[in-house]
């Protein structure tokens, strides 16, 4: 027994690698002490388990997993020594005198994975690895007290402690996230809008309603209507592209603008295709932006852009973005975005939306014009100066208005959820409706705004 606890140690700080998808990243944290965690029995039983529910090679169910017309209702159980080890972790990284606490600053450790059971459709999936994800949401709902955090599941995060549960999937998916809907009163946002990206032709994560129940050792609560998010590193790429293989990145940082001077692999965060650990492709871009043939030669330099970027699907992402004014991400953060290797040109993918449709803070979101956007975000700036490029954004802006986010249409989906979620909103705030009627009236405000602007 002994021996078994000492080669668990080992494995668990070592990051469990044996365990993962070599094309997921391994994000287990090595900020705390695995013997801490209480796995109980490690010969448990999977009555539940069948092929299509829990197999990896089951399908991907996205009309399970992601229906528009219904709340799910997904119940977790943690017990109460893992909860403990989870708050824990917190206060030592978060609290006064461990971490980033009142100060706002970004999150740099990775929180604690503990095992738990994840509840759903009378279905019990086994020794999930549960553990708290973001970074301002995060530390708010740290600060405030609640218990609703966002969390991300991985259902076979703890194979190497449990063989019962090798492989084990969510109707095929690795991975799933559980966004908080932190600071909206709508609770829809995060699901609207990486919705209409998709139904605009931008890639961008499933998403649904989810109505989470927790027990921590005195019974289970409801805590929360939560977004379930697809994990863009886990299926993403397979389901959304003809080629699944390519690189996949989540630029985070300093480098993440693409300023002159900031470009480093560190800030890049490959995803997939790790062991070529070839950055190649972001670099190109790096480097095409700030040839110096950009202003000597145009056509050249448009060429050389062309041939790394998909400039076209950018300038409609650009133009979706900025008509649902979406703050969080590149233009004002340096985050909250991914970059796809598809055939040799990089794809633009947004993430994080659950801030977006509204004006937005840190100065707000972008103008429709950019006009204030500087050489500090060049895929903007640099693109936005090519003659060609800004008729092209600004034809897409108005197929935009007048289709995907054609205010009637909007409104009626926001209605429609507003009744699909009313009784779960309206437990946690009581300024949902008032939540709801502000999209209402964006959605027409946003209109008026592509139209004059194109006057």
């Amino acid at each position: 027994m002994e021996t078994f606890k000492y080669i668990l140690l080992i494995f668990l700080l070592s990051g469990a690698s044996s365990c993962r998808d070599s094309e997921l990243e391994d994000d287990v944290s090595s900020d705390y002490d695995s013997s801490d965690i209480n796995f109980g029995d490690i010969n448990i039983e999977t009555p539940d388990w069948t092929e299509s529910t829990h197999g990896k090679d089951a399908s991907l169910d996205y009309e399970v997993v992601f229906p528009d017309n219904e709340v799910l209702r997904i119940d977790i159980t943690i017990d109460e020594e893992n909860w403990a080890l989870m708050q824990n972790d917190l206060d030592e990284n978060l609290g006064s005198s461990g971490g980033p606490g009142g100060g706002g600053a970004d999150i740099d450790f990775t929180p604690v994975w503990v095992p738990g059971q994840i509840e759903f459709d009378d279905r019990e999936w086994y020794k999930v690895g549960i553990r708290y994800k973001g970074n301002s949401t995060l530390q708010n709902a740290y600060r405030s007290g609640t218990d609703k955090y966002p969390f991300k599941l991985d259902f076979d995060e703890f194979e190497e402690v449990y063989p019962a549960i090798e492989n084990q999937r969510f109707y095929g998916f690795k991975q799933l996230n559980l966004g908080s809907n932190y600071d909206d009163n709508s609770f829809m946002r995060e699901k609207v809008a990486a919705d209409i990206f998709r139904s605009f032709g931008v890639p961008a994560a499933h998403t649904a309603f989810c109505a989470v129940y927790l027990d921590r050792g005195n019974g289970s609560e409801y805590i929360g209507l939560y977004t379930l998010v697809e994990e863009v590193d886990d299926t993403l790429p397979e389901t959304q592209f003809a080629d699944g293989d390519g690189n996949l990145y989540k630029p985070d940082g300093t480098g993440a603008s693409f300023a002159f001077g900031t470009y480093n692999d560190t800030d890049m965060d490959l995803k997939t295709n790790e062991d070529e650990s070839d950055y190649s492709d972001v670099e190109g871009l790096y480097n095409v932006l700030h040839s110096e043939v950009r202003t000597s030669n145009t056509e050249q330099w448009k060429s050389d852009l062309e041939g790394i970027l998909n400039i076209d699907q950018y300038l409609k992402y650009l133009a979706a973005n900025n008509v649902i004014q979406n703050w969080d991400t590149y233009g004002n953060m340096t985050h909250n975005y991914f970059l796809y290797n598809e055939g040799g040109k990089l794809i633009w993918i947004p993430w994080d939306n659950n801030e977006s449709m509204q004006e937005g803070k840190m100065g707000g979101a972008l103008s429709l014009s950019m006009s204030e956007v500087t050489s500090s975000w060049p895929i903007i700036r640099y693109t936005m100066d090519v003659e060609e490029y800004e008729s092209q954004y600004k034809a897409y802006l108005s197929e935009f208005v007048n289709g995907a986010f054609e205010p009637t249409k909007i409104q009626a989906l926001y209605s429609a959820y507003e009744s699909l979620i009313t009784s779960y909103a309206s437990q946690e705030s009581s300024s949902f409706s008032s939540g709801v009627s502000s999209l209402k009236s964006h959605v027409e405000q946003r209109y008026e705004a592509v139209i004059n602007y194109l006057e």
